[in-house]
């Protein structure tokens, strides 16, 4: 993956952002190890993580090429570029923030940021962002919120997050979603704390399968129609 653009596709044909939120370096580095044994090669480490610009870096140091590494929860665009120069090739915000996406437009840098209204998620890819995410996604109606959005605005890549399971997985990416980000019904935190990674593992494997299957059926649909 040398440059943006392949960076774009490889994490969209992936489908699946899993969002890591640990209680320390060794945790994180766990988690992203066996969500990585089940087959997703894409990681957000969110900035809530204590020492979460070190994490970055010994994740990226660890896998090297092997992954797509994201910093999430970056609010501001100080704290864009020093995940930037950490080792995060997307960065991921849960609110609209202009100066995080200039830095990542700077650094030449895959920009997700969070936005909730039509008004906004319009705003938001009119300045910049290459998918918007749209949070609390559960709590706005889910995938119909998702697809009511792509109607009017069927050119924007968008990204819930936010009440996604695998119960619904599927059907956010049948709504119109071009990825989908899950934070604990993927990294549950029980079989975190027993140390249970090989749950996780099984889990994106899972996750992995359903947007498979959902992409199957929307091209068999647009066969059909």
């Amino acid at each position: 993956m040398r440059g943006k653009d392949d960076k774009m596709r490889f994490l969209l044909e992936g489908g699946v952002i899993p969002v890591i939120r640990a209680k320390s370096e060794e945790e994180a580095i766990k988690i992203g190890e066996a969500v990585e044994k089940g087959g997703i090669k894409v990681l957000e480490i969110t900035m809530t993580v204590p020492n979460a610009l070190e994490v970055l870096r010994r994740v990226a140091e660890k896998f090297s090429n092997d992954i797509l590494l994201g910093a999430g929860t970056v609010l501001d665009g100080e704290t864009a570029r020093a995940a930037i120069l950490a080792g995060a090739q997307f960065i991921v915000g849960p609110c609209l923030n202009i100066e995080l996406i200039k830095v990542c437009k700077r650094y030449s840098k895959i920009v997700i940021p969070g936005a909730m209204t039509p008004t906004e998620i319009l705003y938001a890819w009119e300045v910049g962002a290459d998918i918007v995410k749209v949070f609390p996604a559960g709590n706005l109606g889910g995938p119909s919120y998702i697809k009511a959005i792509k109607a009017p605005l069927p050119h924007i890549l968008l990204n819930p997050t936010g009440g996604v399971n695998l119960n619904n997985a599927g059907e956010f990416i049948r709504a119109g979603a071009s990825i989908i980000s899950v934070g604990s019904a993927l990294v549950d935190k029980k079989a975190v704390a027993e140390k249970n990674f090989k749950e996780l593992t099984n889990r994106a494997a899972k996750f992995l399968e359903e947007v498979k299957k959902a992409r199957a059926s929307l091209k068999l649909n647009q066969k059909q129609g």
